[in-house]
């Protein structure tokens, strides 16, 4: 018997990189060689720091707790690491009830969405922008008001742009500094002015800074909380994925306004568990030692980053260099006319080498394409080298 789906799968657009899965699938399955620079998930190990304190934690035999909920007995360490982290890099004081410890950013931006919105609400997301914004929406049963973000503004929300009717609708606005898939970066002027925005609207507004500490060249990536009054109308989502190497541990933290850490806590207490209490103490760990881990884990995406730039050089294709994330987003070459998924398609059909198109990432996205630097050197080079070979 075959059961119809919710009615709410079928308004979420196909996930893009579940779409690239299945085109890497079909071209290997036909004998051909593919190199995929689609997806951000870190081909290096977790820092052995971490990995041992895992060890020691799973091991425990004197923890009676060790293998118990980590929601009911939670790791106190954890929290107390994203207080002390939180100190340390930007000067934010946090209080014990403005932290939340979740598993990774993607599980908690959903939730939190259905902890917030009620049927009918709706939300602002960035285009391009992370896809699970508007999964959030879907899954709460409200809506999504695309926020343009474009060349000509640094890939910047234009906040008077936004209609009367949807200030008044929204109940979140998304933002993500260092930004995936653009790489821009944000100051704290900026974020001023889009907490100023968020007030004047009585919106909560949602900073995913999943990339905040893969920065170079000397950049650091502001917090939004670093602006005066901020944690008033504002939380910032906090991942371990990518700058410690962590994605599959799937970890990482909400901070900021009490209330809506509160709405988060109260649905995760509905939905899940809670992260293994191994992994909250392998975690604090991590980010108890974050500043020599960033610089071990940046120094391999610099020198990525930088083998992407001189290649696509090579090949006559522009791209700026960024000063932040684990990507390189580009203008498609010109003899394309600005459509991203005909590029990608040639560039899967005649060097096996797979891109992410722009327009994967909402129609504001389209005349881009996305390089992730996650991949290991000898694959990386390789792939340069067809690219090359491609353009010239």
């Amino acid at each position: 018997m075959e059961f119809a789906l919710a009615n709410r799968l079928s308004q979420l657009p196909p996930y893009p990189f579940a779409k690239l899965r299945t085109a890497i699938a079909e071209k290997k399955a036909q004998g051909h060689d593919v190199i995929s620079l689609g997806i951000g998930d870190p081909d290096k190990p977790c820092p052995d720091i971490v990995v041992e304190e895992l060890c020691r934690a799973a091991n425990n035999k004197e923890d009676g707790n060790k293998d118990r909920y980590g929601c009911d007995q939670p790791v106190a360490a954890f929290n107390e690491a994203v207080i002390s982290f939180y100190k340390r890099r930007y000067g934010v004081t946090l209080s014990a009830d403005q932290v939340c410890a979740t598993m990774g950013s993607k599980d908690a931006i959903v939730k939190l969405c259905m902890g917030i919105m009620n049927p009918g609400d709706m939300a602002i997301a960035p285009c391009p922008g992370y896809p699970t914004y508007n999964i959030g929406h879907v899954f709460a049963s409200g809506t999504t008001y695309r926020m343009p973000l474009i060349a000509e503004k640094g890939f910047k929300p234009d906040f008077a742009a936004i209609p009367a009717e949807v200030k008044r609708l929204a109940k979140i606005m998304w933002l993500n500094y260092p930004n995936n898939p653009t790489t821009a970066t944000a100051d704290l002027d900026f974020f001023k002015k889009a907490v100023d925005f968020a007030r004047e609207n009585n919106i909560l507004l949602a900073h995913d800074s999943a990339y905040s500490e893969n920065t170079y060249d000397g950049y650091k990536a502001p917090s939004i909380l670093e602006v005066a009054g901020a944690e008033d109308v504002c939380v910032e989502f906090f991942s371990l994925s990518k700058a410690f190497n962590m994605t599959g541990w799937r970890v990482g933290c909400l901070v900021g306004n009490a209330s809506a850490v509160k709405a988060l806590k109260l649905t995760k207490d509905n939905i899940d568990n809670g992260t293994l209490r191994a992994i909250q103490s392998a975690a604090a760990m991590a980010l108890n030692n974050a500043e020599d881990i960033f610089q071990q884990v940046n120094s391999v995406y610099k020198a990525r980053r930088d083998m992407v730039i001189e290649a696509l050089k090579k090949a006559g294709w522009p791209a700026e260099v960024p000063d932040a994330t684990i990507y390189v987003w580009a203008p498609v070459p010109d003899k394309y006319n600005g459509s991203s998924e005909a590029f990608a398609t040639d560039l899967l059909d005649k060097c096996n080498v797979v891109v992410t198109p722009g327009r994967a990432f909402g129609e504001h996205g389209e005349g881009y394409y996305r390089i992730s630097l996650t991949y290991g050197d000898d694959v990386l080079k390789e792939a340069l080298k067809r690219i090359v070979e491609m353009g010239s």
